[in-house]
This record gives C-alpha cells, sequence and structure tokens, in this order.
C-alpha cells in the first residue's frame, strides 16, 4: 500500500480545518454564553430578591394607610420587577430557554420574572393609585352615612388588578416543576403559593368593590332582616333564630326599625314550599316555623324561607337576610367597646342579677346562659336579647371603635360561619355564594372535597351550652381505586350532675319533648363531597343504623344521640366512593365554642 501524497494529505487537513473551525469557534461562544447565561441569572436573581425584599414594606405602608409611601415603594419594586424581566428577555436567554436540561429553567425564571413585573406594573400599580380615594371605613355603616363614590368609582381599577394578578398567578400554576433543578423549583412554588393568595385577596377585594355599595344603599335604601342565631339551642347553621330586626342601610347610613322574635312571627299557613330532598331530611318544619327555618344548613334556603315568613307576617318584603350570633356580637364589643344594657321592665321581673354592662367577654354567657337562670318569661328572654341587639347596633353605627377592629371582628365570625349573608338581588346573590358567608352546601363556595357536619336539637330547650364537641377527618386507606374518609364527631353532656333540678326547666326542657330534664338530644348531620356515598356509621365503635340522604348530589347521613350529665358518645360516619383527590376539610356548625377547639387536625390511616 503506497503512502498518501503531499496533494491528498494537504487536503485532508484542509477538511479537518473547515469541520474543526466552526467547532471550537461554537464551543468558544458556548463558553463565552456560558459566562453570559450566568452573569444574567445573578442579576435576575438579585433583582427578583430585591423585589421580594420590598413586599413586607408595602404591605405595611397599606396597614398604616399611607398611600404616598405605598407609590413610591411600587415604583421600587417596579424598577427592580422590569430589570429583571429585561434580562431575561434577551435574545440569547431566549434561545438557550430551547436546549435540553437547563432550558426549561431557564424558561421558568423568566416566566417569574415575567409575572413579577406583571403584577408591579398591572397590579400593584393601578391599586395604589385608587388606593388614596378609598375610604374602607365607608364599608362600615354609622348613623351619618358617607359617600360610596370614591368605591364604586374604584371598582373597574381593583377589578383590572385582580386580573393581571390572577392571570399571572395561573401562568406560574401551569409551569411543570418535574424536570426543574431544585434551586428553581423550591422558589418557583414559593411564588406561586404566595400569588394565589395575593390572587385570592384581590378577587375578593373586586367583588367587594362591585356590589359593597349597593349592598350599602348607594342606589337607595336597603332593607335586610337580622336574625341573631341563639346557639345554645343548635340549628344547623348556628341556632334557633331567637331575636329578630330590620336593618336598614342608605348611603352607608344605619338604622334599626321593626324588632321581633321568631314566636311573633308564628305559624305559616299554609306551610310554604320546601324542595322534595330537604323536606326528606328536615321535614316541612322549614317552611313552617320560623324558629326551624334553619334545621337545613343550606343558608340561602333559610333565608329565603325567613324573607318570605316575614313578608307574610308584616306584609313587608326585605332585600336580604343576615345573621349573626352572640359571639359576633362579642367580637363587635371588642372593637366599640361596652354597651349599657337595661330597661324593658326587665329589673322588676327578676333581671336585677345581670350585668347592666356587656362587653366582649360577658355578652355570650349573659345572652346563652345567664339569662335564662334570671328571666323565666319567654316574652321577656326576647325582649332582652332585642335590647341587647339594638344597643350593640346603636353602638356599631354610632361610630363607636375604629373601622380596622370592627372589620377584623366581623370578617373572623365570617370565617367562621357566624355571619351569613343572603341577597334577594341575583346578581348580588352570585358574588356572595362565592365565599364562605353565604353558607351554601353546594356551589363555587364548596371545595371538591368537602365535608359538612351540622347539630340540631332535638331536646326542644336550650341545653347545647353544655355541650362540648369535637370533630375530625380521618384519611382511610383507599379501596377500589376510591378515597375513603371517616367523619368522627364526638359530644360530651358537660351539665351539672343535677342539672334536671338546678337548672330552669326552659333550659332543660322540663321533659316536655321527651328528653329527661338535663339530658340532650342532638340530631348529627354529616355531609360528604359531591357523588360519594356515606357507608356506615358506628356509635362508640359499634356499628349501628342511620338514616342515609342525598342534598343536590351530596351523600347526607343522620343520626340522633342522647347525653345525660357527663356522658361522652363519638359517632364515625365513613364515606367511601369519594372521587376527589384533593386534601379534605370540614365545616361544622357554628357553637359556643371556639372553632380551633372543635375541628380537629385531619388523621391518616397508615396504609399497607
Amino acid at each position: 500500500m503506497s503512502m498518501p501524497s503531499r496533494q491528498h494529505r494537504r487536503k485532508a487537513q484542509k477538511r479537518a480545518l473547515q469541520l474543526g473551525l466552526p467547532i471550537v469557534v461554537a464551543a468558544g461562544l458556548v463558553g463565552g454564553g456560558a459566562v453570559w447565561l450566568g452573569l444574567k441569572t445573578t442579576s435576575v436573581q438579585a433583582e427578583l430578591e430585591s423585589a421580594a425584599g420590598l413586599v413586607p414594606q408595602l404591605k405595611q405602608e397599606i396597614l398604616l394607610s399611607d398611600p404616598e409611601s405605598a407609590k413610591s415603594t411600587v415604583a421600587k419594586l417596579r424598577e427592580h420587577t422590569s430589570a429583571a424581566r429585561k434580562a431575561a428577555e434577551d435574545p440569547l436567554w431566549t434561545l438557550a430557554s430551547g436546549l435540553p436540561l437547563i432550558g426549561p429553567n431557564l424558561s421558568a425564571v423568566a416566566e417569574v420574572a415575567r409575572a413579577g413585573d406583571d403584577v408591579a406594573s398591572l397590579g400593584l400599580s393601578p391599586l395604589v393609585e385608587v388606593y388614596e380615594s378609598l375610604d374602607w371605613d365607608a364599608l362600615v355603616p354609622s348613623t351619618s352615612g358617607t359617600s360610596l363614590e370614591p368605591l364604586k368609582a374604584a371598582a373597574p381599577s381593583v377589578a383590572s388588578s385582580a386580573y393581571a394578578v390572577r392571570a399571572s398567578s395561573e401562568r406560574l400554576e401551569g409551569i411543570d416543576t418535574a424536570q426543574l433543578l431544585p434551586q428553581v423549583a423550591h422558589p418557583l412554588l414559593e411564588a406561586t403559593k404566595e400569588l394565589k393568595q395575593a390572587s385570592g385577596a384581590l378577587d375578593s377585594a373586586a367583588d367587594a368593590a362591585r356590589v359593597a355599595p349597593t349592598m350599602l344603599g348607594a342606589n337607595g335604601p336597603k332593607n335586610y332582616l337580622l336574625m341573631i342565631q341563639n346557639n345554645a339551642e343548635a340549628r344547623a347553621s348556628g341556632g334557633i333564630p331567637g331575636a329578630l330586626a330590620v336593618l336598614t342601610l342608605d348611603q352607608g347610613k344605619l338604622s334599626m326599625g321593626a324588632q321581633s322574635s321568631a314566636v311573633d312571627v308564628g305559624v305559616m299557613s299554609p306551610t310554604l314550599p320546601v324542595d322534595a330532598q330537604q323536606q326528606q331530611i328536615y321535614s316541612a318544619r322549614l317552611g313552617k316555623y320560623m324558629q326551624d327555618v334553619n334545621l337545613t344548613p343550606d343558608f340561602p334556603t333559610a333565608a329565603a324561607m325567613a324573607q318570605s315568613m316575614w313578608e307574610k307576617k308584616t306584609g313587608q318584603r326585605v332585600d336580604g337576610v343576615v345573621s349573626i350570633d352572640p359571639v359576633v356580637l362579642s367580637y363587635v364589643l371588642q372593637a366599640t367597646g361596652p354597651v349599657a344594657v337595661g330597661g324593658a321592665g326587665l329589673t322588676e321581673v327578676g333581671a336585677a342579677g345581670l350585668p347592666t354592662e356587656l362587653n366582649g367577654s360577658n355578652v355570650v354567657p349573659t345572652l346563652l346562659s345567664d339569662a335564662y337562670a334570671k328571666i323565666q318569661e319567654p316574652e321577656l328572654q326576647d325582649a332582652y336579647f332585642a335590647s341587647v341587639a339594638k344597643e350593640v347596633f346603636s353602638a356599631l353605627s354610632s361610630g363607636k371603635g375604629e373601622a380596622k377592629g370592627l372589620i377584623t371582628g366581623i370578617t373572623k365570625g365570617a370565617e367562621e360561619g357566624r355571619v351569613l349573608v343572603w341577597s334577594s338581588n341575583s346578581s348580588e346573590q352570585s358574588v356572595i355564594a362565592k365565599y364562605p358567608l353565604s353558607g351554601a352546601i353546594s356551589g363555587p363556595s364548596i371545595s371538591p372535597a368537602q365535608f359538612g357536619v351540622y347539630f340540631n336539637d332535638g331536646t326542644g330547650a336550650k341545653m347545647d351550652y353544655y355541650v362540648k364537641r369535637t370533630v375530625q377527618l380521618v384519611k382511610d386507606c383507599p379501596k377500589d381505586g376510591y378515597e375513603q374518609t371517616t367523619v368522627r364527631i364526638t359530644s360530651i353532656n358537660t351539665a351539672p350532675p343535677d342539672a334536671a333540678v338546678s337548672l330552669p326547666a326552659y333550659v332543660t326542657g322540663g321533659g316536655n319533648y321527651g328528653v329527661p330534664p338535663g339530658s340532650v338530644q342532638t340530631n348529627i348531620v354529616a355531609y360528604g363531597p359531591s357523588q360519594a356515598h356515606v357507608e356506615t356509621a358506628k356509635l362508640d365503635g359499634q356499628k349501628t343504623e342511620f338514616a342515609p340522604y342525598f342534598h343536590g348530589n351530596r351523600p347526607v347521613g343522620v343520626l340522633a344521640i342522647r347525653l345525660s350529665p357527663g356522658e361522652s358518645k363519638t359517632i364515625d360516619f365513613t364515606f367511601g366512593k369519594i372521587v376527589q383527590h384533593t386534601e379534605p376539610n370540614v365545616v361544622v356548625t357554628p357553637t359556643v365554642q371556639d372553632v380551633k377547639d372543635v375541628t380537629l387536625p385531619t388523621e391518616t390511616v397508615a396504609c399497607g
């Protein structure tokens, strides 16, 4: 074999040079690009961290109602987010985002930078521009009223901000974190979580800005039936409707009109129509007595019934129904300070032992326990409740207490299910229905894997003041590919051993409804998620019969228990065929107890 000619070797070297030179140049470019990308990544990270560092300051300025400082902080925040976005939208960054392995990480960082800048420019900027014109005190009614026009004018800007933040939140949620490096995935998940919370808050603010002016009487007077639920006699949404009153709102001015009680409304004849499913579970009493409209936990149903009953009794058709309980009155009094209560001839009938001044600490035991010990006549008990309600709302409407404390208290009551609102206006109700204060058992306010536990008194008395309860979800092992969850309800009667003689007959029921004095009978109603099945019930660990139903497409189990003084019982309702795979939550009838003491953390059973 002959050696290659010199000419042949020169051609081979030329071809190698033609092939190798681009590779060397490309390698140099990649190396230089890597350095450049590293610098850009550091820059993006620094700008985003600087922007994030301003958020606590902005929150504080908003809390302190300092719009000028808030504007300045948002301007600085925008400088950082804009710089981060600019760095992450460089052509080389965009090109590198298409590479394997590192590309998805660069793309995710760029998306975070874009979302941050959109939130700052399209979300926060318009919000702080209208913030100075907003008077959130206007959301607290007063005797003098207030101009609601600024709130109406700000509504479009608030809605626009909410949309921008929601869109950014949805974009981040759409990023697949499975192929990202931990140092990218973790901050992304944190940013997504924070943005989702901010989106929810802004959506709520936008809804409030849209419907609050009208509901506060911006376009003419609005009348609402106020129901004060008495937790000493349990009903599914809280307690038996005791005191009733009409609240009128006109340009933010609050006044209290006619006061009455559920007893005064009387018996509906003929009974108001009730939908077939609810009548089967809760009987036709829903449409017969004001005291029983909220045997159903579905507040829109109860409120519509109450509206119709009030109109039939008085001839007045109210625009909506608002329900609170004595615990909410305690939250209001914590903000307004104490109110003096007396009059109504109560001293002459033995009410002298009741406090003449009610405050956030003593209003609950006074209304739900002491009043029954001191006042024997039901009519005067109603009068006392009405007197208390009048004084509390007088303090509220006269401007006692600062707006922040009042809004905080009412918000807390709403979160605990103690404040419920229904509007007969369909557009207003469609907004209210998004939130838990609607008290609905179906619709947009209900999370996919939501359970419900509701209590209805079967004693015919005021013994629920003495019942302490806990409710816990137990996630069982899946069966046949479906989720399974047990709802565990434990109840104990803490009444004194001699309750039959030491407590007034009006409190114990005196045995008038077949329950021995001192004992408590409760109908416990458990709801599962939509499309699930209620499969079994156990009483103190032993399988027992129960009544199964459906309300809408949610399964319902009902079981009655009776507790003598000191006695405790536990019911387990097991729900199967659960198609939802999200974390379950439970809504419980608000009682005298603190909600956090009633609802225990979910327990998960170890499987396999």
